[in-house]
């Protein structure tokens, strides 16, 4: 089957799927299957579940992709071997190694040297006589100053043409990048018309039409507690905490305590 068998979307590919998909959602209004984009779904949330299913949306075209990796590859393959037959130039390279290194080393060592022979040719002045040799020692150091500025200032125009030359590299590097060959860019025109034809536009199309998910159906009410049995249980609760309280006190209690305490010494008196 095309959908076991679909190579992985490379990672130099996927922002090529990206700016795919974002025409499509961009231009949607073009296409009457897509009219409802906005209204259940908007852009945005389309693009993020397109880019969840990028495995699935890019295996409707995984004939043309295959097709064009392959395409591409031979290219790239074709192009290094010409690379590899013109490169040859180790004396250019070598050279222009041994110069980047002269130009990093001769400031540090020149202003070592100057900042040294400044330093012992002055403390030599201090001293009472002062050496005949402290004055050719700091004209020595001042020498080397000078030739540490003149370094630094050599330095700097190598770095600046150094990066006008690599600038002017790369931007001719990414323009022989930018104009594929002509079997490579029919490779890859037909796999985007494969990828939004057949995998881009029929998913957009489909998560617009799948049926809006309807309201919530409340649950069915489940009574908490005994809130149930209120009108039964409450009169059989509240009575023994209010009633036999209030109702037994006048009815038993009098009668039990004061007929037997004083009616009895009233016979005995008569």
């Amino acid at each position: 089957m095309q959908m076991n068998s679909a190579p992985h979307l490379l990672t130099e590919d996927r922002p090529e799927y990206e700016r795919l998909l974002d025409d499509a959602l961009r231009h949607a209004h073009e296409r009457p299957e897509l009219a409802a984009v906005g209204e259940r779904l908007n852009a945005v949330q389309l693009r993020t579940m397109a880019l969840a299913a990028v495995a699935l949306i890019t295996a409707t075209a995984a004939a043309e992709y295959e097709q064009y990796v392959k395409a591409r590859d031979e290219a790239r393959a074709t192009a290094r071997d010409t690379a590899s037959g013109t490169a040859p130039d180790g004396l250019g390279q070598s050279g222009a190694g041994i110069g980047a290194v002269v130009t990093v080393l001769a400031p540090m060592l020149a202003g070592t040297a100057a900042a040294i022979f400044l330093l012992v040719g002055y403390l030599l002045k201090m001293l009472e006589p002062p050496p005949a040799f402290a004055g050719p020692m700091v004209d020595a150091g001042w020498f080397f100053a000078a030739v540490t500025a003149a370094a630094i200032f050599v330095a700097a125009i190598g770095l600046l043409i150094a990066a006008l030359r690599n600038g002017s590299t790369s931007l001719s590097a990414r323009e022989a990048r930018e104009q594929l060959p002509d079997d490579v860019a029919r490779a890859k025109d037909a796999w985007r018309q494969a990828l939004l034809e057949r995998g881009i536009v029929p998913f957009l199309r489909d998560a617009l039409a799948e049926p809006a998910a309807g309201p919530a159906i409340p649950a069915p009410h489940r009574p908490t507690g005994r809130l149930p049995k209120i009108g039964y249980s409450r009169p059989d609760f509240a009575g023994p905490d209010e009633g036999p309280a209030a109702a037994p006190r006048p009815t038993y209690s009098s009668p039990d305590f004061t007929s037997p305490d004083f009616g009895g010494p009233e016979h005995e008196l008569d």
